[in-house]
Parts: structure tokens; sequence; C-alpha cells
């Protein structure tokens, strides 16, 4: 090994005394001189790495198959790297479809923050909505002209529910309904938020799930519902 170093070193001080002497030509051996400095040093590492792979004592057909096994890995995380937002958002989807009311968040091609959400079993749109701090789950629901809060969730966000006063009529899936009208400082669903939201809260078991209404979707450059997806615009 000691010879081998000695090789190196004299290949590195006979190129570095050539770029010295056609320093002011700017070529060396009919290369630019930065150029055959690269040459240089890949060629030095390169005779480096092949003296310590035959100095080895491997038998050629396992080092072809170590090269081979360390060239795959190498192409499967250069093709993990240059496809990484595709697989993120492919990661996404799974995780929605698993996850139901999971919202994925994501930027469309125009520059724009989404949220999708994909149908739960029960056929219906659910999302996990962020109110005042409180998570809660939500059926979005474009039949709601506002967002609707079950009693529980009410209580839940912090409202005082024994002092509001449930004096307007709702029609809901259970019949006739009084709601009582409140302000909800903050509602949000993956990284659309809104301030300032009105909503109506239900008195005790006349709702099974809260609801994400109309008021807060008309907030929304747009809404797009497919068979199993609905994807919210900011």
């Amino acid at each position: 090994m000691s010879k081998i170093l000695w090789v190196v070193l004299g290949v590195i001080a006979l190129a570095l005394m050539l770029l010295v002497i056609n320093h002011d030509s700017g070529e060396t051996l009919g290369l630019p001189n930065d150029r055959f400095a690269n040459v240089v040093y890949f060629g030095v590492w390169a005779a480096v790495a092949s003296v310590a792979i035959l100095g080895s004592g491997q038998r050629l057909g396992e080092l072809a198959r170590n090269a081979l096994i360390w060239l795959v890995a190498i192409l499967l995380l250069s093709a993990g790297y240059m496809y990484r937002h595709d697989l993120e958002d492919t990661a996404k989807r799974l995780a929605g479809g698993f996850v139901p009311g999971m919202a994925i968040s994501r930027v469309s091609s125009d520059g724009f923050a989404e949220v999708v959400l994909t149908k739960g079993m029960d056929g219906h749109f659910q999302a996990d909505v962020e109110v005042d701090g409180r998570r809660l789950d939500m059926m979005v629901d474009t039949g709601a002209s506002t967002v609707v809060l079950t009693w529980e969730d009410a209580e839940r966000v912090g409202l005082d529910v024994d002092a509001l006063r449930f004096d307007s009529p709702v029609q809901t899936a259970n019949g006739l309904a009084m709601a009582a009208t409140v302000n909800l400082d903050e509602v949000s669903i993956g990284s659309i938020m809104r301030r300032n939201v009105r909503a109506g809260v239900l008195q005790s078991g006349k709702l099974s799930r809260s609801l994400l209404g109309m008021n807060f979707i008309e907030t929304l450059t747009s809404f797009q519902m497919s068979r199993d997806q609905l994807v919210l615009q900011d």
C-alpha cells in the first residue's frame, strides 16, 4: 500500500507541476486547466477505489454483485428525491383514504392553497375541523346555510351553552329544532382558516354531528366534488 501511496502522490505532484507551468497558456495536454484538474482529481480517486476493491480479496463475481446493489440503491434514492413531491401527494391520498376526515393540504398548480377530503364509508364528506383551538369531527353539508354545532361540540369549544338563547327554528333531518346563534373566533380545515364565523348551536340531542355549512364554503374560491373526493380551494 505504501508503493501505491507514493504513486498517487507522484501523480498529484506531476499534475500540479504541469498546471503551474501551463498557467499562463490556460491549457494542459490539450485540456483547459480546470478540466485537466478535474480529470486528475477523479482519476486519482477512481484509482484508489479500484485498488482498495481489488485488494479486498473478494471474487470478481461478488464485486460485480455488490457494485450492482450499490448502483440500484443510488438509482432508487435519486428517483425518490426527484419524485419526492409526487410520492408525498400519493402518501397523503392513501392516508386520506385510510383515515376518513383527514384534511390533505396541498398547493394547486396555479399557486392556491387546497384541501382535499375523501368520502367516508357512510357516503358523506367528514372533516377534522379546528374550531377556536379545539378539533371537531364535522360533516361538510352544502344543504346547511351556516356552520352548525351540536350541544356537546359547543361545550367542547368553550361556549356557555346554558346561557344561550335557542330562539331560531331550523329544519333538521330529525325534524324541527331550535338553535342559538353564536360567533366563532376561528374555524380552520387543513390550511384554510376563517375568522369571526357565524354559527348555530342546536339543543341537546337534536343533532348527531356538527356541520360545516355554506357560510364557510361560500368564502372559498371554489369547491369541486367528485365521486369520492371533495377539493376546497382557498
